[in-house]
């Protein structure tokens, strides 16, 4: 039956609105969706008398808008490592500094940069210097750094490793401009070190570079090729002369512990002699004062003990005794100390007899000898 004809409201009536029309379902879009996508291209849904229809363009603008916006976010995602930093630009703007951890973005909006801030690098550096008195010197050397600023390091200067290396070349040349060239050559390197380091980090503070200098090393210092080898007998004179100095003050430190441990035996032993003399001298002097008090009492008889003593002592000291005999103008020679052994010795010149002999060769005794002599000393004046 055509949709003309009369018979009341046909279900194919197009003037007359259905009844069981209303909003559209979201299952059954997504589902007549994916079935025509699965249509094969010569099925066509949209050919007179098939059973499907062509989805509205609305509708799929819908679709690809949500699958913008899930792909939109899941791009804005990143991670930023422990040991980086992460500097967030939005619109070519700082806008926030980011730690460790998963973080997220705006894609197209903001701009990540990352940089490793506990990764120490490194470069060499070689330059030909003037030192203070006007020489010329090569010098090499390694600078350590690493990143300390990551906003710094990104948006304060164009390019921090390249201002680092013009920093480290300005603060050499005014750390060797200041320096002798025997200083820099032998045992200043050190000390030459330590100044472009803190020279270097001056600038690179001053520049907020964001670098942080770990370590100078002085890797060589040499004259020019050409007077080198003047230069490396300079440093062996100094060597020899370094060599000497020590040899010298080893000497030093041995020889004058020995000349004050000397010095103080010789005062000890002064001192020592300087108590003894005076302690005899003493002695002497107490002991002239009682032989005077006893002189004072009887000076005959004092006289004569004094006489003896000294005459015993005398004689007791020396072995050898000469004797003069009166009226012969010979000397006699008796040896006391064989006579007083008993020894009897025979040979060209003397002969020693026991003092049982004495008589019976006629000898004269020690003690009948010693009269004679004091009697003839007193006529002589002594």
């Amino acid at each position: 039956m055509a949709w003309n004809e009369p018979g009341g409201n046909k279900p194919n009536d197009p003037w007359k609105p259905r009844k069981d029309q209303g909003p559209p379902d979201l299952d059954e879009l997504f589902k007549k969706l994916f079935g025509m996508f699965s249509k094969k291209s010569d099925g066509g849904g949209n050919r007179p008398g098939s059973n499907g229809s062509s989805l509205p363009i609305g509708r799929l603008l819908l679709i690809f808008g949500v699958l913008g916006a899930i792909v939109f976010i899941a791009t804005g995602f990143y991670t930023v490592e422990q040991a980086e930093r992460a500097v967030v630009l939005q619109f070519g703007k700082f806008d926030r500094e980011e730690l460790a951890g998963l973080q997220w973005r705006i894609p197209l909006v903001e701009q990540v940069l990352k940089v490793n801030v506990d990764e120490i690098q490194g470069y060499d550096h070689k330059a030909h210097m003037i030192t203070r008195d006007q020489n010329i010197v090569d010098v090499s050397l390694n600078v350590q750094f690493r990143v300390d600023d990551a906003r710094n390091f990104f948006l304060a200067i164009e390019s921090p490793i390249n201002s680092l290396q013009h920093a480290t070349s300005s603060a050499l040349r005014h750390v060797v401009g200041g320096e002798s060239m025997d200083s820099v050559i032998t045992d200043g390197r050190q000390k030459v070190a330590v100044d472009v380091k803190q020279r270097l980090q001056e600038y690179l503070t001053r520049y907020k570079s964001g670098l942080y200098v770990t370590k100078v090393s002085i890797e060589n210092t040499q004259p020019p090729l050409d007077v080198k080898e003047a230069f490396d007998d300079v440093i062996r004179a100094k060597e020899d002369k370094d060599r000497y100095i020590n040899e010298a003050e080893a000497y030093r430190n041995r020889i004058i512990p020995e000349a004050r441990g000397q010095g103080q035996r010789q005062i000890e032993e002064a001192s020592a002699y300087r108590g003894e003399v005076v302690a005899e001298s003493q002695g002497d002097a107490n002991r002239f004062n009682q032989v005077l008090t006893e002189y004072s009492k009887a000076p005959v008889v004092t006289r004569d003990r004094l006489y003896l003593e000294t005459m015993e002592k005398v004689y007791g000291d020396n072995p050898k005794v000469m004797i003069s005999t009166e009226g012969t103008g010979n000397l006699m020679y008796l040896p006391i100390d064989k006579l007083l052994s008993g020894e009897v010795i025979k040979s060209k010149s003397t002969e020693i007899v026991r003092p049982s002999e004495v008589q019976n060769r006629g000898l004269i005794p020690l003690e009948q000898q010693i009269p004679v002599i004091r009697r003839k000393l007193e006529r002589e004046g002594r």
